[in-house]
């Protein structure tokens, strides 16, 4: 059976979407919403079902930590920030992450020649 676009998606967005998630909180607090919107562009994320339960592990994994602040257009809302391990990882996928993306490009132009 050959993967379909939309599996072979969800297999590369598995390994990458968190570290978006970090990338995304490493200058200071964002609120879930605000994170949903910057990720939700049918690329990166489909949709917001996806967000809470990955924020939730990465909290839980000690890479993001939380906070409640109260809104002045609703109930209080939940902030994320990085912390020193989310930082540790989110650099180590860095160094990782451009050698591994020229590697499948290398791969992927070669086939094509």
């Amino acid at each position: 059976m050959v993967p379909g676009e939309g599996q072979i998606m969800t297999n590369l967005r598995r390994g990458a979407l968190e570290y978006c998630i970090l990338a995304l909180v490493r200058d200071g607090e964002r609120y879930g919403l605000d994170i949903a919107r910057e990720l939700t562009d049918g690329v990166l994320m489909a949709g917001e079902g996806t967000l809470y339960p990955l924020l939730s592990r990465l909290r839980k994994g000690g890479l993001v930590a939380s906070s409640w602040q109260e809104s002045e257009s609703g109930p209080p809302r939940r902030y994320y920030r990085l912390t020193p391990d989310g930082r540790a990882a989110l650099d180590t996928f860095e160094k990782t992450w451009q050698p591994f993306r020229d590697a499948v490009d290398r791969v992927l132009a070669a086939g094509r020649a």
